[in-house]
């Protein structure tokens, strides 16, 4: 008799609310109950999946340990797995160990990615590898060894979405020889059986990663024996209806043909268009009344299934909160460079261009350039060489160093985040020019796609340690815009404008975040007259879309309205009185948002 709470090996009344919640809600999808009575049986009981959209920092990975953790104790032959980015496993991993050693468990989790042992592996096979070196050098016997363990022990297996797509998909290419080939096939078939078939229960983390039904890993997901597969998201709505009916079919497989023709028509053939507008005040447009009654209707289907949360803990238990948008003001050069861009068929090239002439003007010099780009770069090619040094030619790197200048002063950190590593690199010999730091990267930290994951943690770590001597940190958002906590950080900001507005909500949400001891400054810098400021109206439409799917029943939806953020923040108030410094800025606007 008892409720599953009662198998949590800590004090539950020190849980939050949405946390208690979110535990017994997986265990009503999951298993189909929380009472132990119920539960009594052999095998769970086959009810489906579920999508915890709980907002970016409110405790998401801990709150999912707990659940695997009492779910084990009960079914011990489940064999979990957690498919997550590759650079979330580390913390996974280091989650795990946290919290067995604060509640006193022995909770074994596998990091397939990861190509050290653990203590977790099986002793026998462990002690068979270190009796061969050269077994320990092949990470396909290391990775057997964690598969063979897991599969024997009560355990959890970790691994990312893109070594379970290499190892579970058909046709990996190898050996041009028949006999080698046979074999390599042989053992591949036995591990995509093992990795297809085997789970009993797999989490999602980051769940909206595999959303494009074109792709591998998505066809892949949905060929899962299990159907108990639970979607962990902060932002589950990316960019489209699409996308998201493809994260549905992920979580509920049988939802492909029980969901309503009209509604099903309405996701995968949807498309909202929008006045394109260079003016950053037109965020508001009129509504699509039947587009936003299927939404309600869509949401309603998925109301068992999804439970959300909006972060309300972190705005009760942080100490806050400001987020603007700053319009700035761009001189001649940095303009004319920019009406210079030519729109071409590829789009992906022209925003790139265009970003990086909005962040610098020099930065065009690393582009591309077609025949009628040409004869103004040609002509301004020597004095953009000349202006690299010079942060004010830029009116973001302007704004960047001016907001750096002050927020050492008063002994906060920076975060930088952009979707290119080409101006974080050119940031990053500005910054230390300017402020004559270390090359030895003491006080600047660049954090970006092809450091491995040691290295990451070594920085993530050393920028949140209030004694190191970091100051700001460059980040791509790819590299970390989901999952990892960098709370040193109280100003966030967002060099460019991105489609994807949970792009921008993830990267915030590494600073304002459960642990965070400060008031968490962003700044979403536009310059002004340019697309971006389109784009930004076309992201808040897809903003105003996700709150619709994923906001508390009980909670009005609106868009709100602009106001003046300048005095509550001391530094754009300093900035924004100084006489050397206002001429930059356009417009400082407060969108009001949920705390994601």
């Amino acid at each position: 008799n008892g409720s599953v709470l009662d198998l949590i090996p800590c004090d539950s009344s020190k849980m939050y609310p949405h946390q208690l919640e979110g535990f017994e809600f997986m265990w009503k999808n999951i298993a189909g109950s929380t009472d132990l009575k119920d539960l009594s049986n052999s095998e769970p009981n086959d009810v489906g999946g579920c999508i915890i959209s709980h907002a970016p920092g409110t405790g998401k990975t801990c709150m999912t340990i707990l659940f695997l953790h009492t779910y084990l104790r009960l079914f011990p032959n489940s064999r979990p797995v957690v498919i997550a980015p590759a650079s979330l496993l580390l913390t996974w991993e280091e989650e795990f160990k946290k919290w067995n050693k604060k509640w006193d468990t022995s909770i074994l989790f596998h990091n397939l990615n990861n190509p050290e042992f653990s203590g977790a592996e099986n002793p026998e096979a462990v002690r068979m590898v270190e009796a061969n070196s050269h077994l320990k050098r092949c990470s396909d016997v290391m990775r057997v060894i964690k598969v063979y363990s897991w599969s024997k022990n009560s355990s959890i297996l970790g691994i990312s979405y893109n070594l379970y797509e290499k190892l579970a998909v058909h046709n990996r290419k190898g050996t041009k020889d028949p006999v080698k080939k046979a074999k390599i096939e042989k053992k591949d078939e036995e591990m995509r059986k093992i990795l297809l078939d085997l789970p009993g229960v797999v989490v999602l983390d980051e769940g909206h990663t595999p959303r494009n039904q074109r792709s591998s890993i998505w066809k892949l997901l949905l060929k899962l024996r299990t159907e108990k597969r639970i979607i962990l998201s902060g932002t589950p709505f990316q960019n489209n209806f699409l996308e998201l009916y493809n994260t549905l079919c992920l979580v509920r497989p049988t939802m492909a043909n029980e969901l309503p023709l009209s509604l099903k028509k309405f996701c995968q053939t949807t498309q909202w268009k929008r006045a394109k507008t260079d003016d950053i005040n037109s965020l508001v447009q009129p509504h699509d009344k039947v587009a936003d009654d299927a939404i309600v209707n869509l949401r309603s289907i998925m109301a068992p299934f999804v439970h959300v949360h909006k972060g309300s803990i972190l705005k009760e238990n942080l100490p806050g909160i400001k987020e603007c948008i700053v319009v700035l003001n761009p001189g001649d050069r940095q303009k004319k460079i920019v009406e210079n861009i030519q729109r071409s068929q590829c789009t992906f090239e022209y925003e790139f261009k265009l970003s990086l002439a909005c962040i610098h003007p020099s930065l065009i010099l690393s582009c591309n350039a077609y025949a009628n780009e040409k004869p103004l770069i040609c002509h301004e090619r020597q004095k953009l060489e000349d202006l690299k040094t010079h942060t004010d030619a830029g009116i973001k790197t302007r704004f960047l160093v001016e907001l750096i200048r002050l927020s050492e002063a008063l002994g906060e950190k920076v975060l930088v985040f952009s979707q290119y590593k080409e101006p974080l690199s050119f940031i990053s010999d500005q910054l230390r020019l300017t402020f004559q730091w270390s090359s030895q990267g003491k006080e600047l930290l660049h954090m970006h796609g092809s450091l491995n994951l040691r290295e990451r943690q070594r920085l993530i770590g050393k920028f949140n340690n209030p004694q190191s001597q970091a100051r700001v940190m460059l980040a791509s958002t790819k590299a970390c815009s989901e999952g990892i906590s960098l709370v040193g950080a109280s100003r966030v900001v967002l060099l460019d404008v991105v489609w994807n507005p949970s792009v921008e909500r993830q990267a915030i949400s590494r600073a304002f975040r459960i642990g965070q001891e400060k008031v968490v400054y962003t700044y979403h810098l536009i310059m002004k007259g340019t697309s971006e400021c389109n784009k930004f109206n076309q992201q808040m439409e897809k903003e105003r879309l996700s709150k619709l799917f994923f906001s508390p029943a009980d909670k009005e939806i609106g868009d709100g309205t602009m106001s003046s953020l300048v005095a509550e923040d001391r530094i754009l108030e300093e900035m924004t009185s100084s006489k050397n410094l206002k001429d930059m800025f356009d417009q400082i606007l407060y969108q009001p948002k949920d705390s994601n």
